[in-house]
């Protein structure tokens, strides 16, 4: 850890500095190994859920359950994020951060073998709901993780990961049609054992995350504790007024409710949430309604998210620019440009998504980031994590329900994407607001 907390530098304290001592001092641990365990854990977030969407038809077909219906497959997700979010900042403060990552992993591994069960349809709508309360824990977690861990490599380490979570969510939504369709000589794989092989991940995820924390998650938990307190201290000496800015792990998570710049990252975090799973959800309904081929209409939407990559990687050199001050407001202007051109202009559907693509991963990074950014402290990133992926996922849950209902009463794909360009211009405004660098839980 630096010798500065909160841009108070403790060396210009008066009298004896109350640095916490040495022994109080993280050990961390080392970076390399744990960067490849974070980079594992992400490619676990989004190829579970991602590879539904190319699949609505089949598994519409297979259940006889409308697919307009099924669009509550994508919002299932978001609304167990939405509950479950708030209760990752507690559970990382019961059983240590380390600990409840490990243990969401084994969760998401049980909801994605349920979920894949034969039978009735409620093996897929259980499945759906226990996968979303494992990514939950990780999704709030895991920004903390980084924030702790990786301070000097912090832009670094948040693009590759949110370029993870747009690959792995490219190639789960890219090889589910193919996957599905594989001849084993007496039919097709089928659509379950596609939902089955979204998992794959899983078990590398899992053995790398415990290799890279094992045994550490009680020191850990101690001498984060100490070094905050300690940390603290010397920034109330330097700087009384900053005393009140966190008040450690204790109230933090109650406090950040009624903080408005936590409101302010958690309707950004919502918005382009909404965006990215309406468009995960219906852009391959879109492209075949169209007259695309299901796989092609797969592998349109893997390019979608695949894009997605370069987003996530160009964006943290965006926000060190010299507009970053303007980064969130500047990325939904491009993603309006998108979302009108697809029903107007589908003869430029490549132009549409490279657009689209781009914007949805750079905003996703943006959005994490500012998890981190607007937080002087791990517990107050933590806190601040929970709460705006709560409130967010919460928004974002009514995308694909919405864009499917305005879809089925008019016919048309026109009012669907009205709805989503009218969601921009907003995340636009809050993007304004947002940018203006200040923290959460400070008077």
């Amino acid at each position: 850890m630096s010798a500065a907390r909160g841009g108070v530098e403790f060396q210009i304290v008066p009298h004896p500095s109350p640095t916490p001592p040495a022994s109080a001092v993280p050990n961390p641990r080392p970076w390399l190994l744990l960067f490849i365990a974070v980079c594992l854990v992400a490619a676990n977030l989004r190829m579970t859920i991602t590879g539904v969407g190319p699949l609505l038809e089949d598994i519409s077909e297979g259940l006889g359950v409308p697919v307009a219906a099924l669009g509550a497959l994508g919002s299932i997700p978001l609304i167990t994020w939405a509950a479950i979010s708030p209760l990752a900042h507690v559970l990382s403060e019961r059983l240590g951060i380390e600990r409840a990552i490990g243990w969401s992993l084994v969760v998401l591994a049980a909801g994605t073998a349920w979920r894949s069960f034969p039978g009735s349809a409620v093996n897929l709508w259980a499945g759906t709901v226990i996968i979303g309360a494992g990514l939950a824990i990780c999704n709030v977690l895991i920004p903390a993780i980084i924030k702790q861990d990786f301070p000097t490599r912090l832009p670094f380490v948040m693009g590759a990961y949110t370029a993870i979570l747009s690959a792995s969510a490219s190639l789960s939504a890219g090889f589910a049609v193919p996957i599905s369709d594989i001849d084993t000589g007496s039919g097709p794989l089928g659509w379950r054992f596609a939902l089955l092989a979204s998992g794959i991940a899983i078990p590398f995820g899992l053995v790398a995350w415990i290799a890279a924390t094992w045994g550490s998650a009680k020191r850990r938990a101690a001498e984060t504790a100490a070094l905050d307190a300690g940390s603290d201290a010397a920034r109330a000496a330097s700087d009384p007024a900053s005393a009140s800015s966190d008040d450690g792990t204790s109230n933090s998570g109650r406090r950040i409710w009624r903080d408005p710049v936590a409101w302010l990252v958690a309707c950004y975090m919502g918005t382009q949430s909404l965006n990215f799973y309406v468009l995960s959800t219906w852009l391959a309904p879109f492209l075949t309604s169209l007259g695309y081929p299901p796989a092609a209409a797969g592998l349109a939407l893997m390019a979608f998210q695949a894009l997605g990559i370069v987003g996530s990687l160009a964006a943290p050199s965006l926000m060190q620019s010299r507009v970053s001050r303007w980064a969130p407001a500047l990325l939904p202007v491009l993603g309006l440009i998108a979302w009108i051109g697809m029903p107007i202009l589908p003869g430029a559907m490549p132009i549409w998504i490279v657009c689209g693509g781009l914007v949805c991963g750079a905003q996703l990074t943006v959005s994490v980031t500012l998890m981190a950014v607007r937080a002087r402290t791990r517990s107050a990133a933590s806190a601040l994590s929970g709460m705006s992926q709560s409130v967010g996922y919460l928004i974002a849950a009514t995308g694909p329900i919405l864009f499917g209902l305005l879809h089925g009463l008019t016919g048309s794909w026109g009012l669907a994407f009205a709805f989503v360009c009218a969601v921009t211009a907003t995340q636009l405004a809050i993007g304004a607001a947002v940018g203006r660098p200040r923290f959460v839980l400070d008077r």
